[in-house]
């Protein structure tokens, strides 16, 4: 046996004790499950790390299970859109569907907090969305509005009763009661919201960017507020509409025989409805594209169709029951219950996992970047704007053990101890890209761990974050910011290096007994043996204080560009520093996860499925099915 066998065996010693340390600290059964596999692999080079890199080093849901995604902050994913949905509605660049229990899901730009549900989230019959609000109608024929409220969008009047259709503008929200009245609230710099009179007999409402749309009994329409482009000119004979729609500058409007008549802004072609214009049970209009629903389920899109596909239906394009239009972005519900999205994807509102469960571990980079998740199964899910192809997972898409994202790239680890990258970095070339346990990522450089305890790393090397220190040796994890790395020795220090104008290199003493390190935009997190968490560097947003409450008791952590994320080993998160889009905040219901991950402005999470409620004493399990 060589000398670097020899201590390298010793190093596994070392990272074995950490281990168990830290798996004590988890709850019970997780604790004795983890503790159990490493006493019977005592000694085994390649055992140990596995378990080191799975469970405390960002992997941990391999060891200790799987679960389903949850994202919060600027951009938020959807939830599983395969069914259950009664009901859709489109924002400027998010999107909200109502499930068949009367809660409503919200994803994509999250601008206050416009896709968070409402406090109390259930019965609720229809929705809409307008730039950073949404606004809700209940089944008690009541109102319910979030998000932005500067202009007094989400501010429904009183008396807030006897609602039948609702419908959210840019900035300002419209309503209509069950006596044919409207109402209108928020921004009226263009009269979008003075209504004309007589305001009656109205049957049908849509807003737009600066102008409002009604459809009154004798089916004529009646349009009020900006008219820049004659979005507000209807036109003649007005009469035989049975539904209206109020796009960025234009409208359209469906007429009894199934025909649509369109008028204001064509810059894009908006108005140019596809022959033949004939079969139609219902329209949808966007900035500059436009949405007709055919009476044989299939959609029909014209006008803006540039490199974001808002125009382009995804197949099969049938079976649709309903359309909503965002500004670059359109969600369709099939008959089935399942929602379809696409077009712009900037803010995740066209795509997400599907469907959200056995995941593994999960990573993000940067302002808009995007997110890799890794199955139980080994296949990896990438999704967000494919800038770059960083979310073209490279075939065969299967065998990943590790996952690291950059903001314009990705890394994936292989079974075998291989590295495969995609998107824009240059890939390690071969026999140099095996014999790999570990990779991370910072903004603009990659990072892997050899089987050896060296560590590599390449792409961006502005700040010298791939200038290796010397010795290059008893590495067992890496971690990398915009423009640093952080990297964990097998003795519990940490080492820094790159950028370091704000500290966030200086590990603060006593650099010892350290099992988990996560590297921020300009700050640095060290999780200690003993379960407390330590933060150094830039510390503008409050993201370098010590976690808020008893700084002990915690499993894992990660690192935002300006925000923190921890577990505790009950499973329950402590969030702290400050963000955009209320990354900072904590989900709803904050238990049961199991991994975490950070960037610019977006937290995520994995969290376990809740355990199987136990078959009652006395009862079969066949009978407790039809309970």
């Amino acid at each position: 046996m060589t000398n670097d066998s020899v201590r390298f065996r010793g190093d596994c010693r070392t990272i074995q004790s950490a281990v168990l340390a830290a798996a004590r600290k988890l709850a019970p059964r997780r604790g004795r499950r983890v503790a159990r596999g490493l006493r019977g692999w005592a000694g085994a080079r390649v055992a140990v790390w596995a378990v080191l890199l799975l469970f405390l080093l960002g992997l941990g849901g391999r060891a200790r299970g799987q679960g389903s995604l949850v994202s919060w902050g600027r951009s938020v994913f959807p939830a599983d859109l395969s069914g259950g949905y009664v009901a859709i509605g489109a924002g400027n660049w998010h999107c909200l569907a109502v499930k068949a229990d009367g809660s409503v899901v919200g994803w994509g730009n999250n601008r206050s907090c416009c896709c968070d549900p409402p406090t109390f989230n259930g019965g609720l019959v229809a929705v809409s969305g307008g730039s950073a609000h949404s606004v809700a109608l209940r089944d008690d024929s009541s109102i319910v509005a979030w998000g932005a409220t500067y202009y007094g969008q989400c501010s429904v009047p009183v008396p807030n009763i006897g609602f039948v259709a609702v419908s959210a503008g840019s900035d300002h929200s419209l309503a209509l009661r069950s006596d044919g009245s409207i109402a209108a609230w928020g921004l009226n710099d263009c009269g979008q919201c003075s209504v004309p009179a007589p305001n009656a007999d109205f049957i049908a409402i849509s807003s737009g960017f600066r102008h409002s749309l009604g459809l009154k009994t004798d089916g004529s329409i009646v349009a009020w507020g900006h008219n820049g482009a004659g979005q507000c000119n209807v036109p003649v004979p007005n009469s035989s509409f049975v539904s209206v729609t109020a796009g960025g500058w234009h409208s359209l409007g469906l007429k009894s025989d199934g025909s649509i008549v369109a008028w204001g802004a064509n810059d894009f072609g908006q108005l140019n409805v596809p022959g033949p214009n004939a079969g139609f049970v219902a329209v949808a209009a966007g900035w500059g594209s436009s949405y007709g629903l055919k009476s044989d389920g299939s959609v029909v899109a014209w006008g803006e169709n540039d490199d974001r596909g808002q125009c382009n239906v995804p197949e099969p394009n049938s079976g649709f029951a309903a359309i909503a239009a965002g500004s670059a972005h359109c969600i369709g519900m099939k008959s089935n219950g399942s929602v379809v999205t696409w077009g712009d994807n900037e803010d995740f509102q066209c795509n997400g996992p599907s469907p959200n469960v056995d995941f593994v571990a999960v990573d993000t980079n940067g302002d808009n970047g995007h997110v890799l998740a890794l199955k139980s199964d080994g296949s990896i899910c990438a999704w967000g704007v494919d800038e770059s192809g960083r979310c073209s997972v490279p075939e065969p898409n299967a065998e990943f053990v590790g996952i690291a994202a950059g903001e314009n790239f990705s890394v994936g680890l292989k079974s075998n101890g291989t590295i495969v990258t995609w998107g824009n970095i240059s890939p390690l070339p071969s026999p140099y890209d095996t014999g790999f346990l570990r990779v991370a990522a910072g903004l603009g450089h990659a990072l892997g761990i050899k089987a050896d305890g060296s560590l590599v790393a390449w792409g961006s090397n502005g700040f010298g974050q791939c200038t290796l220190p010397y010795p290059n040796t008893g590495f067992i994890a890496a971690a990398g910011g915009d423009s640093h790395t952080l990297a964990l020795k097998s003795d519990g220090s940490v080492s820094g290096w790159g950028n370091n104008v704000y500290g966030q290199c200086d590990v603060p003493s006593p650099n010892t007994g350290f099992v988990a390190i996560a590297a921020g935009g300009s700050h640095s997190l060290g999780l200690k043996e003993n379960g407390s968490v330590v933060v150094w560097g830039r510390n503008d947003n409050g993201e370098s204080n010590p976690p808020p409450g008893p700084n002990a008791d915690f499993v894992a952590i990660a690192a935002g560009s300006r925000h923190n994320l921890a577990i505790r080993s009950d499973g329950t998160l402590v969030v702290w520093g400050t963000n955009a889009g209320s990354a900072e905040r904590t989900p709803w219901e904050n238990s049961g996860f199991i991994a975490i991950a950070a960037s610019f402005s977006r937290s995520l999470a994995i969290r376990e499925p809740p355990p199987p409620t136990p078959t009652p004493a006395g009862v079969t399990a066949a009978q407790w099915m039809l309970y």
